[in-house]
């Protein structure tokens, strides 16, 4: 069994997604810890109420990104952790982690990338570029983490249709309860299994 370490930034639907699906034996895995960079980020509650060990490691605490990093990286040590799930987390991680834990380090993003990815693109802003873009399909993607943004390998990734009555924020809605959340899960499974396709 796989032990999980889960980062986000907000309100934590990706995660509660992932408690979800440990609960319901979706994964052969266990989250034994998570981190956040945001004291009031409702995700810390989701912690609470699952039993999962919750630091919050603020950047301001730091004196940069990279100290921040290492003291996070040693926590992950400390649970033995074997895999990290980026769930809604805005943070850009840097060589502590990424390289102590290359090619184990996941990220969902809500578009299908390499379209609509990089600086700037994450939460409602993706939904309104894809919008304005015109584009006819959205989706998600479950990729890995390497030192750009948006840029490592593709895991998994679904679409749906972008609906002529949809707003950034409908779409947004659609793609987290129809697309984000079950492929997140999905791309667990497979990686606490070996597999990936």
């Amino acid at each position: 069994m796989k032990k999980i370490a889960v980062m986000f930034s907000g309100g934590g639907t990706d995660f509660q997604a992932l408690i979800d699906g440990e609960r319901d034996g979706k994964f052969n895995g266990h989250i034994v810890v998570a981190v956040t960079g945001n004291a009031k980020a409702y995700g810390i509650e989701r912690a609470k109420n699952a039993g999962i060990d919750c630091y919050i490691c603020r950047k301001s605490d730091y004196e940069s990104v990279e100290a921040r990093d290492e003291e996070v990286a040693q926590i992950f040590d400390r649970y033995g952790v074997e895999l990290i799930v980026l769930a809604g987390y805005l943070g850009i991680l840097t060589s502590p982690i990424l390289d102590k834990y290359r090619g184990r380090v996941i990220n969902i993003h809500p578009a299908l990338l390499p379209k609509f990815g990089g600086k700037g693109m994450y939460g409602i802003h993706v939904h309104e570029a894809v919008i304005a873009a015109g584009e006819k399909k959205s989706g998600a993607t479950v990729h890995y983490s390497d030192s750009g943004i948006d840029t490592g390998k593709i895991i998994l990734q679904r679409e749906l249709d972008v609906l002529p009555t949809d707003t950034p924020e409908s779409l947004q809605q659609r793609i987290l309860n129809e697309i984000e959340h079950p492929l997140l899960v999905e791309a667990v499974a497979l990686l606490c299994n070996g597999k990936e396709e």
